[in-house]
């Protein structure tokens, strides 16, 4: 597996990373030890990167301990990335994972008190990247950064992230402590982000891609949206609407024409082409399935040619069809 830095503060993690929220929310009901055995394969197959959050166990620590007693037994091995930034409350009642509005809360007071959960459910001494989950227009992000960087002071983590953020808070936030990943959605259906890559630069940052398959549309399994169980935020998920989904199921056909062509699935032709974008981007899809986890890491040995790169931008000139939510996050 190759590698690569994110930052300029020493972040090296593998090509490929793994996302972890859909073992335990937002996909249907998942199976522990199927996750558990998802992330050690994974890890087998080179992949050292792994991504967690307070909110994907609302706030019981599920996510972190499935994560933790996943790789347990190679934790000095691995780099674990887990995030903070919602309000407890929201999270202990359980609201469904197809909402959106969840409560923000990154004070300083809810930072310590969340990173010190985290080390605790992942059964750490410390925590690789600490992501702001989401940004709080309620807290100067100076303060936020300060805070981090006191947990960065006292050894607790090493690394600082901010996941969908824009260019003045990205900004803010580095002058009070350097911020060594940007985490936002990105993949052949959703291009957004690429506004921010030249801020990126500017600061040495490098950049996470979460749900790089689209969240799962990209696979070639995508059903209409009323398939799906009650808790799969992909019911609401604007893509799989009436109108979208139709077109973005033609475009995912003509992908897999072009991956046929190279031999490769449109999975790995996905996340090949991520990885073609910038050396600095590093895209984590999550599985609960072993083989699907296997199929995600070989993309990192697929090679695009300007060839095929333009014949992406062919089928799919500036995204997917349809918003990838209901309600998008605002970067400022």
């Amino acid at each position: 597996m190759q590698h690569r830095t994110l930052g300029t503060q020493g972040l090296q993690v593998s090509a490929i990373g793994y996302g972890t929220m859909g073992l335990t929310m937002a996909y249907g009901p998942g199976d522990e030890t199927e996750g558990i055995a998802a992330i050690r394969r994974a890890y087998e197959l080179g992949v050292d990167f792994f991504d967690t959050a307070e909110l994907y166990g609302r706030g019981t620590g599920s996510n972190e301990i499935l994560l933790g007693k996943a790789v347990k037994d190679f934790r000095d091995d691995v780099v674990i990335a887990t995030k903070f930034g919602f309000d407890a409350a929201d999270l202990g009642r359980g609201l469904p994972a197809t909402r959106a509005g969840f409560g923000l809360d990154s004070r300083p007071e809810n930072i310590r008190r969340v990173a010190d959960n985290s080390l605790r459910y992942l059964g750490v001494d410390h925590l690789d990247v600490l992501y702001q989950h989401r940004v709080d227009p309620a807290v100067p992000i100076e303060d936020v950064a300060g805070t981090v960087k006191e947990l960065i002071d006292a050894g607790k983590v090493k690394y600082f992230g901010l996941s969908e953020a824009g260019p003045e808070t990205i900004r803010k936030a580095h002058t009070v402590q350097p911020v060594s990943v940007l985490q936002t959605e990105y993949s052949l259906f959703e291009r957004d982000v690429e506004r921010l890559f030249p801020v990126l630069e500017e600061f040495g940052i490098g950049f996470v891609a979460y749900s790089p398959l689209g969240r799962g549309f990209i696979t070639g399994t995508a059903k209409p949206a009323a398939e799906y169980d009650e808790t799969d935020m992909r019911r609401v998920d604007p893509r799989w609407q009436a109108g979208n989904f139709e077109k973005n199921v033609e475009a995912v056909d003509r992908l897999a024409e072009l991956a046929a062509s190279k031999g490769v699935t449109v999975p790995k032709l996905a996340l090949a082409w991520i990885l073609h974008q910038r050396d600095y981007i590093v895209p984590i899809p999550g599985s609960r399935s072993r083989t699907r986890v296997e199929e995600n890491t070989a993309a990192a040995d697929v090679v695009l040619t300007d060839d095929d790169l333009a014949a992406v931008k062919e089928i799919l000139p500036s995204g997917g069809f349809g918003a990838r939510y209901a309600r998008l996050p605002e970067w400022v």
